[in-house]
């Protein structure tokens, strides 16, 4: 049997071990707070994310002490938010992450770095890619909790392990695709964000749902452009080269659920937090009025850093994400912002 071992106790962190459970695997689950470790252990739930969801004890080993999880995993989950990866990485030594499998369910870069999670413990642990990982959506935690089908994309350079991780994910609300895109997969994951926290301002700016399918559609459009200058391929809608030979579905292209699907639902769902982020920024609520409001990660905050950063050096065409920095970040103020934007949509 193997064993896995959930680094982060978020909704997310939540979402996914309830799946794993479900799924018949017993979880060592690191939260860093003993108190809410007892609370669980009393309780059965989560105490802070998904408290509904209910889970069997049996299956479940809670731990605050990190090195002795990761000793005693063979697969590691980590699903911190990405503000706090690097701190909780400082754990951890390299030697600790020898020979482990790691699956990122971070759906951001390292603030500071600006870099992937797999270039972060290559670069500071020399972790192989190989060894490396992705899980994501389109799939918020809260309709996992209600059991709602949902599908998550596995990607990995390894796609025959990439296929036995999604195995593990083997549940009747849950449906796993396979794929070897880890880098186009995970900045597809950090921009949607973005694009997401500006789906928000607009709301908070009264603009109506005519104007959002249009910034939604250039948001698309902008991320395909980004997503070439890394090289992502398969990202022309309608195009598939081939099928898989086994199923005879078609291999995924940019319509595909972890790339165009994963955009609309986070732009569009009530559940999400980037966009109800950037709702309060548009309200003029101050960015750090919002997190306090909020009480949870937003991922698209940091992720527009990251990303202005990054395209200092690429040049991609990003004026969408470039203002939504600006209006997070430089404080030029959303409705101004927003002018902007409405200038170069088409």
């Amino acid at each position: 049997m193997i064993k896995l071992g959930i680094i982060g106790s978020g909704s997310w962190s939540t979402a996914l071990a309830k799946i794993l459970t479900d799924s018949g695997h017993h979880i060592q689950w690191w939260m860093r707070n003993d108190d809410n470790i007892k609370l669980m252990q009393q309780k059965r739930h989560n105490p802070h994310y998904l408290s509904s969801v209910e889970f069997n004890m049996n299956l479940v080993t809670l731990s605050s002490d990190i090195k002795e999880l990761v000793k005693n995993a063979d697969v590691l989950v980590l699903g911190v938010p990405s503000a706090y990866v690097e701190a909780t990485l400082s754990l951890l030594s390299a030697d600790d992450l020898k020979n482990k499998k790691v699956i990122s369910a971070i759906k951001g870069l390292v603030p500071g770095h600006d870099i992937l999670l797999n270039d972060f413990l290559f670069r500071y642990y020399d972790f192989p890619l190989e060894n490396y990982f992705a899980v994501l959506g389109p799939c918020h935690a809260e309709e996992v909790a209600a059991e709602k089908l949902s599908y998550l994309t596995i990607s990995g350079y390894d796609i025959k392990m990439a296929e036995v991780v999604a195995g593990y994910f083997n549940v009747d609300y849950i449906r796993t695709v396979v794929n070897q895109d880890i880098l186009g997969v995970q900045y597809a994951a950090v921009l949607k964000n973005i694009y997401a926290l500006g789906t928000g301002i607009a709301k908070g700016l009264d603009y109506g749902d005519n104007f959002l399918s249009v910034f939604i559609a250039n948001c698309a459009d902008e991320m395909a452009g980004f997503l070439k200058k890394f090289g992502a391929q398969h990202i022309v809608v309608g195009e598939h080269s081939e099928e898989d030979p086994v199923t005879h579905v078609k291999m995924p292209s940019y319509a595909a659920s972890v790339y165009l699907g994963d955009l609309l639902v986070t732009c569009y769902s009530l559940y999400s937090r980037n966009r109800s982020f950037g709702n309060m920024i548009g309200k003029g609520y101050s960015v750090q009025a919002a997190q306090l409001e909020l009480n949870m990660v937003a991922e698209g905050y940091h992720a527009s850093k990251c990303i202005y950063n990054i395209n200092q050096t690429i040049g991609a065409d990003i004026p969408i994400a470039n203002t939504i920095y600006e209006i997070v970040w430089q404080k030029i103020g959303a409705a101004k912002g927003f002018k902007a934007i409405e200038e170069v949509l088409v």
